[in-house]
């Protein structure tokens, strides 16, 4: 059974993996591999809102949403009302999913992936805006598939930390 590591981070390793995350989301990719992209961000709210819950709950995936739409050039509030509905959800489950087997946490973070994919593609609709939905979903993939890594990167970071 796979369980997260639960010691406190310090602040600068959250603050700098936010960070790392935010120039992975940004940094150019040529475009046949753009779609693919993981949702590093995301992926980060998710871990930190399960082995920091106390530290990074709605409240900070909100600002990060923010920031997001700021790097994207996106409506304001588009990317933190999917970032405060997958960290709330964490929050609430976190003492759930840190348990699982990897295979379930795989499944938990999809799920958490998809809804936040959901409620930015609602938005795209409510605001008029058209998207290429045959590679909307190509992120959702990728960003499963590299979670045990990231997951397991952070986890170790904290375990020096200490």
């Amino acid at each position: 059974m796979t369980q997260m590591h639960t010691a406190p981070a310090s602040g600068w390793l959250i603050f700098t993996s936010f960070m790392v995350a935010f120039v992975l989301t940004i940094i150019p990719l040529p475009n046949d591999i753009e779609a693919f992209r993981p949702e590093w961000v995301v992926l980060a709210v998710i871990y930190w809102a399960l082995a920091q819950p106390q530290s990074v709950g709605v409240g900070v995936a909100w600002i990060i949403g923010l920031l997001l739409d700021i790097v994207h050039g996106a409506v304001f509030g588009q990317h933190a009302l999917g970032m405060i509905f997958v960290a709330y959800i964490v929050v609430y489950l976190h003492q759930r999913i840190r348990t699982y087997p990897l295979w379930q946490q795989l499944l938990s973070v999809l799920m958490l992936v998809i809804l936040y994919k959901l409620l930015l593609l609602w938005i795209f609709g409510v605001i008029g805006r058209s998207i290429d939905i045959s590679l909307y979903w190509s992120s959702v993939l990728t960003s499963v598939l590299l979670w045990p890594w990231l997951s397991s990167l952070l986890r170790r970071r904290t375990a020096v930390q200490r």
